[in-house]
C-alpha cells in the first residue's frame, strides 16, 4: 500500500477536497490558508482517486454525494492502494452514510452543513496523528514493540502482524489498536479512546469508535485459543484480552 509521504518540517501541508460545490471549496480554502494548509479542489470523480493516492496530499476530504459517482466508490478506490487519511463529508443526520464510510476505511466524518472552523479542527486532529513532523505525534512514533499472544506491533514502522502475517490497518485502526494493546487486560473508556485515536470528543450518538473497533475485530480474527481479542463493556469502553502481553522499548 502507498504510504502518506512525510514532509520536511517547513513543507506546507496539502489537502485534497473532492466536492462539486465551488463556493464551499473557496470557503474551505480560505480557512485552511489561515492555518498554513494548502487546498486543491477536485470535482471530477474520475480523477479524484488518482490524485488522492498520488502522494501529493497528506489528507483527502471526500463528499459522499457527488454528481455521477458515489463518494463510497471513490473511497473504495482509494483504500485499494493507499492508507492516506480520508475525512468523509456526509448529510446531517444520515447515520447510515457515516457508518458505511467508516466501515470502508474513512478516518473520520463531518456532517454537512458544517462550520468551517470545525472542518479545520477535524483536519488538524487527523494531521496531528499522521504527520511524522507533528510536534504532538502519538506514542506509536516511538521505537519499540508491543505483543499480545500471536499479535505483534512494530511501533516505529507502524507494522502489525498476526501469527507472522502482516495486517493492513488504517491510521486510526493502528492508533486504536495500540491504545488497547498498551492497556491489555484493562478497560479503555470510549471517550478516552476517541480523544487519543481521533483527536476529538465523541458527539451524542457518535459511533465512530465502535465502527473502528468492529473493523479491527474483523481484521484481527479470534484469539489463538478462541474468543474475541477485543471485548466490550457496554456503554463504557473496550478491553484487549490479555494472556501474554509484553512491551519492548527497543
Amino acid at each position: 500500500m502507498s504510504e502518506v509521504i512525510a514532509r520536511a518540517p517547513n513543507a506546507q501541508t496539502r489537502v485534497l477536497l473532492v466536492d462539486d460545490d465551488v463556493e464551499l471549496g473557496e470557503l474551505v480554502r480560505e480557512y485552511l490558508q489561515r492555518e498554513g494548509i494548502a487546498l486543491d479542489a477536485e470535482a471530477d470523480g474520475a480523477h479524484a482517486v488518482e490524485r488522492a493516492v498520488s502522494g501529493d496530499y497528506q489528507l483527502t476530504v471526500l463528499d459522499v454525494m457527488l454528481p455521477g459517482v458515489s463518494g463510497f466508490d471513490l473511497l473504495r478506490g482509494i483504500r485499494a492502494t493507499s492508507r492516506v487519511p480520508v475525512l468523509m463529508l456526509t448529510a446531517r443526520g444520515d447515520d447510515v452514510d457515516r457508518i458505511v464510510g467508516l466501515e470502508l476505511g474513512a478516518d473520520d466524518y463531518l456532517s454537512k452543513p458544517f462550520n468551517p472552523r470545525e472542518l479545520v479542527a477535524r483536519i488538524r486532529a487527523i494531521l496531528r496523528r499522521t504527520q511524522s513532523d507533528a510536534a504532538s505525534g502519538p506514542a506509536s512514533r516511538l521505537p519499540g514493540r508491543l505483543s499480545v499472544d500471536d499479535l505483534e506491533m512494530e511501533l516505529g514502522h507502524r507494522v502489525v502482524r498476526r501469527a507472522g502475517t502482516p495486517l493492513e490497518l488504517t491510521a486510526v485502526e493502528f492508533s486504536v489498536l495500540e491504545i488497547l494493546v498498551r492497556a491489555a487486560g484493562s478497560v479503555v473508556r470510549r471517550d478516552d479512546l476517541a480523544r487519543s485515536a481521533l483527536g476529538r470528543n465523541l458527539l451524542p450518538f457518535d459511533r465512530s469508535i465502535d465502527v473502528h473497533v468492529s473493523r479491527l475485530r474483523k481484521k484481527l480474527g479470534p484469539r489463538p485459543g478462541g474468543g474475541e481479542r477485543i471485548t466490550a463493556l457496554r456503554a463504557v469502553g473496550y478491553m484487549y484480552a490479555r494472556e501474554g502481553a509484553a512491551y519492548d522499548d527497543g
